[in-house]
């Protein structure tokens, strides 16, 4: 029988895992010595053919994960690669891994057309075309890269259709060849319905390798892949349980969640299933996400708690990667059931009840959590907002070493919650689950989060990760253009922002969003009511470019408005920087989505260029 420790946490306790050191000593020397030679083998075979990777002419099957924390754990489970998405601080990150000996899939981010990217207008596309070059350029002779992946779902969710991206697609794919021999291409879609397989063959010649995003169905990619014609081989770049979109709705909208112990057998039949029965066409796979993410729950996709705990669709990984079963096991949870309605009114006290166990006996830590679900999501993972936590909810836990219990007084808002347990061994192992629970009465808003001034929206050094983003574009998009890091004379460090309106008529604007995309379906934005002034420094080009600034442009008409708005109407830019300031003096700023908006009509030019810089709120 378990021992069972109960302890009440608001947070997931952090237990470190001391993992022992790898030697590096065979990788230190490599990145002087230029990059290492990767190629795909095609073996004929009775009329058909297999595929192979190798690298330094020796077969690689790609063992990976996307993500780039907690390596030495990936290499102690026998992981040998991980996926990024775009090119973002990617020197640390090949560093890094080089020293651990493993590889990189380096991903280049190919703009989506939902995030207003237009793939017919010319200048967004050179644009695009110019910084993949110089990104493998400036990457291609580090030994630990292993392919480009060239885009990420930037076809869309409809059939893949256009041909203006497969070309764009194509046309960097042969610029990687040409500037990069040593590395395959590869370009990654959403799945394989409607045309994208059928276009990748018939429009992208220079791609090597298709890399496949698939969930629910990705057992059956060899056979559904060869039914629609698919001859190159290809990668799963990610996999791991059904996706929301793959689940069903229950009475009130929430989806049910699979325990993590139940996750693993997805990770594990897909991987059997789409790598290794792939009748050589498979190079290998990439599981999702080697890390935690809040993309539908804070748990959905996680194969790591936020401190670094494993979850069993690692251990699932370890045995298929090195057909050894792990030494020590992932805690199971059996089930986790509610005594009575799931759908009560406000203040309802619950009892619910845990069945768990460790293959080890190993002794267990418990811990319970109950989350606001918004039971609205983003689309493509996109960021979404992490919901409210309510500690006060939970009221006493039953120690009963058999069946752990806890009483949860529901909240006095409406709407959908969830219960998460997460389930801890002494080994750095973790388990987690969470039942849906709905609180039958009008919904509370959350309070939006809390600040300390300045408060950044851009600037050198906040530039990595934004706490508004700038998601919204409006208007006349395709003419539009930023460079977040232009070093045209920046107000102060090395880099600012670049604007470049290519039309001479109609308009066009950006809004800066909090969560990404949010225009007022979803509950985000921050408390900046001690905020006195919004400042921000700007100039153009050439003097005289007018645009219009401003903040607070979700309306009441929205279900999370913002709580004010200010603006600077049609302002006359100067060529020398200049400070300008919103002043924000008795508005109510309890709640602000939309932190910064600037917006330009066509000046009867064929392009406006201004540069912004320090865009901040000061108290």
């Amino acid at each position: 029988m378990n021992t069972i420790t109960m302890k009440i946490t608001i947070t997931i306790p952090i237990f470190i895992l001391l993992l022992s050191a790898m030697n590096s000593s065979d990788f230190a020397d490599q990145k002087s010595q230029g990059p290492i030679p990767v190629k795909i083998e095609k073996i004929e075979k009775g009329g058909s053919a297999e595929y192979r990777l190798l690298r330094d002419n020796k077969p690689y099957q790609i063992k990976g994960v996307g993500g780039k924390d907690h390596l030495d754990l990936l290499v102690k489970v026998g992981g040998n690669s991980i996926r990024t998405w775009g090119v973002n601080d990617l020197e640390p990150i090949l560093d890094q891994a080089q020293k651990k000996g493993l590889t990189v899939c380096v991903g280049i981010w190919l703009g989506h057309e939902r995030h207003g990217f237009n793939y017919n207008n010319a200048d967004m596309v050179a644009d695009q075309y110019q910084k993949a070059c110089a990104a493998i350029r400036k990457y291609k002779d580090h030994p630990a890269v292993l392919l480009w992946g060239i885009g990420n779902e930037m076809e869309g969710n409809e059939k893949g259709d256009n041909a203006a991206i497969w070309s764009a697609i194509n046309k960097i794919a042969l610029a990687a060849k040409q500037i990069d021999p040593s590395h395959p291409t590869m370009t990654v879609i959403a799945e394989i319905g409607g045309d994208r397989v059928k276009n990748i063959h018939r429009l992208c010649p220079a791609i090597d390798i298709i890399g496949i995003n698939s969930y629910g169905g990705v057992a059956s990619i060899p056979q559904r892949y060869k039914k629609l014609g698919g001859s190159k081989p290809y990668i799963i770049t990610e996999f791991g349980p059904p996706g929301i979109w793959e689940s069903r709705k229950n009475d009130w909208g929430a989806y049910p969640e699979l325990s993590s112990s139940k996750k693993a057998e997805y990770y594990r039949k897909g991987y059997i299933g789409a790598v290794q029965q792939s009748q050589g066409m498979c190079l290998g796979s990439y599981a999702f996400v080697w890390g935690h993410k809040q993309e539908a729950t804070a748990t959905w996709f996680g194969m790591l708690l936020p401190d670094g705990s494993r979850l069993a669709a690692v251990d699932a990984l370890q045995k298929l990667w090195t057909e050894k079963t792990p030494v020590n096991l992932c805690p199971v949870i059996d089930s986790l059931t509610c005594k009575g309605e799931v759908k009560v009114k406000p203040e309802t006290v619950l009892e619910i009840q845990l069945s768990c166990h460790d293959p080890e006996n190993d002794p267990l830590q418990i811990n319970w959590v109950l989350q606001a679900d918004p039971n609205e999501h983003g689309s493509g993972g996109d960021n979404e907002p992490i919901p409210p936590i309510f500690p006060e909810a939970i009221l006493q836990n039953i120690n009963n070493s058999d069946h752990p219990q806890v009483k949860v007084r529901m909240p006095k808002g409406g709407g959908g919650y969830r219960l998460f347990v997460f389930v801890h061994d002494n080994h750095g192992g973790a388990a987690v689950a969470n039942l849906p629970l709905y609180v039958d009465a009008p919904k509370i808003t959350p309070k939006a989060k809390s600040v300390t001034f300045p408060f950044v929206i851009y600037d050198e050094a906040d530039r990595k990760s934004p706490p508004y983003i700038p998601s919204g574009w409006m208007g006349n998009s395709q003419a539009l253009k930023i460079d977040s890091a232009s070093k045209v004379n920046p107000h102060s460090g090395q880099t600012c922002l670049q604007v470049t309106y290519s039309a001479p008529d109609q308009w066009a604007g950006v809004v800066w969003q909090s969560p990404a995309n949010n225009w007022g379906n979803l509950p985000g934005g921050y408390d900046l009511s001690k905020a006195k002034k919004l400042s921000f420094f700007a100039r153009g080009e050439s003097g005289n470019e007018v645009v219009q600034f401003s903040f607070g442009i979700i309306g009441k008409d929205k279900k999370y408005p913002d709580s004010s708005s200010g603006k600077l109407d049609k302002l006359k830019l100067s060529k020398d920087w200049q400070k300008y300031t919103i002043d924000l003096s008795g508005k109510d700023l309890t709640r602000i989505q939309t932190g910064f908006v600037f917006s330009l009509a066509g000046q009867n030019q064929q392009k406006t260029v201004f540069y912004l810089d320090d865009i901040r709120y000061e108290d």
